[in-house]
């Protein structure tokens, strides 16, 4: 049995353990619930911006935009994988990489070139162990992530999209479900379908000024950049839930440490104080 005083160490080792722990715990709850607040902010934006593009979609203009148009075949895919930046937050990277890293394998199965684009210094570390082909990665979002970070990254996939360099897009990342459930998701991003746009309410045309093509270009990137950053906060706001949910165990599973490593310091201690009274008593026998 270890002596006292390196069980005392022990014991105050996992006690400031602890504190870090249940400190990261408090942290990660707050920023839990301004991740949340910007995840549901965004929310309707992107529905009213997405019920435009399905109407977009429906209508008849002279220009038809690239995100639109269906490739015949698909030799090149590209991926978004979003991951956070920081550890310490459970399987949550862990998942969304194992489905990304899932998907990637059954399309290199099925012949077809696969591009990455990173955003997370998990993820993108990840894929560059992995030898993935990273076309372009964005890392240090910090806790409030901003459209016109993400826009130079994403930028590059839409650019290979346009010049034919890669057929179809894909965006990886978690879904928040609620505090202690994320889900990993894989959406296919472009080309847009009608499955994606969901369904226009009635008839729609528009009077496009000055363009039909300069305003469906902008449009269509706007929600592209939408669906991108609702990814993103979605993935910050499971990342602060995950991270509160782990340090919560991690702070539990100290204490119950705590309480074990009390319970053999006082039974070292009490056999100490025993052994002690034994030998005070064997030697006033002995000078009896």
């Amino acid at each position: 049995m270890a002596g006292s005083k390196e069980i005392r160490t022990k014991i105050k080792s996992v006690e400031n353990t602890r504190k870090i722990t249940r400190a990261m715990e408090m942290v990660a709850a707050a920023k839990m619930r301004k991740a949340q607040e910007r995840m549901r902010a965004a929310r309707p934006y992107a529905e009213k911006i997405r019920a435009v593009a399905a109407h977009l979609s429906r209508a008849n203009p002279e220009y038809k935009h690239p995100f639109l148009v269906k490739r015949d075949s698909i030799k090149k895919v590209g991926v978004i994988v979003i991951t956070s930046d920081k550890g310490l937050c459970g399987g949550l990277n862990t998942n969304v990489l194992r489905l990304a890293v899932s998907h990637m394998k059954a399309w290199e199965a099925e012949g077809k070139q696969v591009a990455v684009c990173a955003i997370g210094n998990k993820g993108f570390g990840f894929m560059n162990r992995l030898g993935a082909e990273v076309k372009s990665h964005l890392t240090g979002l910090g806790d409030v992530p901003h459209v016109e970070t993400l826009i130079g990254a994403v930028k590059v996939m839409l650019d290979a999209y346009v010049a034919g360099e890669i057929d179809a897009i894909h965006i990886g990342y978690n879904h928040f479900v609620n505090t202690m459930k994320q889900e990993a998701m894989m959406e296919q991003l472009l080309p847009l379908t009608s499955e994606q746009l969901g369904e226009a309410n009635g008839n729609w045309d528009y009077i496009y000024e000055p363009d039909a093509k300069v305003v469906i270009d902008e449009l269509l990137l706007r929600y592209i950049e939408s669906l991108v950053y609702q990814g993103v906060v979605e993935n910050m706001a499971s990342e602060q839930s995950s991270r509160m949910v782990a340090m919560k165990a991690a702070s539990d599973n100290a204490k119950s440490v705590i309480a074990d490593l009390k319970l053999v310091y006082n039974k070292a201690r009490q056999a100490a104080i025993t052994r002690e009274i034994s030998e005070i008593c064997s030697g006033a026998a002995a000078i009896a």
